[in-house]
C-alpha cells in the first residue's frame, strides 16, 4: 500500500479552486502588461504584483507545506489556457513567486503564520521582481525618478496584493472552507 499523501484530495481541491479564480485574474494581469509597460511603465509593479495571491491565499487559509506552489502551478495553466501565448511566463513566474513563498514559510518550518511573515514574503517576492525586472525590461532607459518610481511600486505591487489575499484567505476561512483540512 503506498504512504499518505501529505497533501490530501480536499487540499488540493481547495488549492485547485483558488488556482482556478486567481489564474483568471493572472490571464486577466497578462493581457494588461503590455498596454500598462508601453503607457505608464513606472506602474507595471502594481500589475506583475498581482502574481502573489494565489500563494497567499493558500497558505492563509490552509497554513501547509506546498499548497502555494500547488496553488500557482494551477493559476498558471488556467492563466495559459486564457493566454497560451504567456504559458511560458506564466510557469516560471509561478516557480518562482511560489517558491519563493514555500521557502520562506519553510525556513519558519511552516509554523509562524502571523501577516508580518506574509508581508516579509511579499517584500521580498518583490524585491527579487525589482531586480530581475529591471534586467527584462531595460528599465535602465527610464528616467532617473521614474526608476525610483517603478522600483518602489515593483516592491510594493506584491506587498499590497498581499494584504488582498490576506483578506480572502481570512475570508474563506470564515466561511469554514478549511475546517475539515485541520
Amino acid at each position: 500500500m503506498a504512504p499518505a499523501s501529505r497533501l490530501s484530495t480536499r487540499v488540493l481541491l481547495i488549492c485547485a479552486a483558488i488556482g482556478v479564480a486567481t489564474g483568471l485574474l493572472g490571464a486577466l494581469a497578462g493581457y494588461v502588461s503590455a498596454p500598462v509597460w508601453a503607457l505608464a511603465p513606472i506602474v507595471y509593479g502594481l500589475v506583475l504584483g498581482s502574481h502573489v495571491i494565489p500563494g497567499v491565499i493558500a497558505q492563509e487559509l490552509l497554513r501547509r507545506p506546498w499548497v502555494a506552489l500547488v496553488t500557482h502551478g494551477v493559476a498558471a495553466l488556467v492563466a495559459g489556457a486564457f493566454a497560451p501565448q504567456w504559458i511560458g511566463r506564466y510557469l516560471g513566474t509561478a516557480l518562482l513567486i511560489g517558491g519563493l513563498q514555500e521557502g520562506i514559510a519553510a525556513l519558519a518550518r511552516y509554523r509562524i503564520w502571523q501577516r508580518w511573515r506574509f508581508f516579509l514574503s511579499g517584500g521580498i517576492v518583490g524585491a527579487v521582481l525589482a531586480v530581475a525586472m529591471s534586467f527584462a525590461l531595460d528599465a535602465g532607459r527610464l528616467a532617473p525618478w521614474a526608476l525610483v518610481v517603478f522600483w518602489v511600486l515593483l516592491v510594493l505591487g506584491p506587498v499590497l496584493w498581499t494584504a488582498a489575499g490576506l483578506a480572502l484567505g481570512a475570508s474563506l476561512r470564515r466561511t469554514g472552507v478549511a475546517r475539515a483540512v485541520r
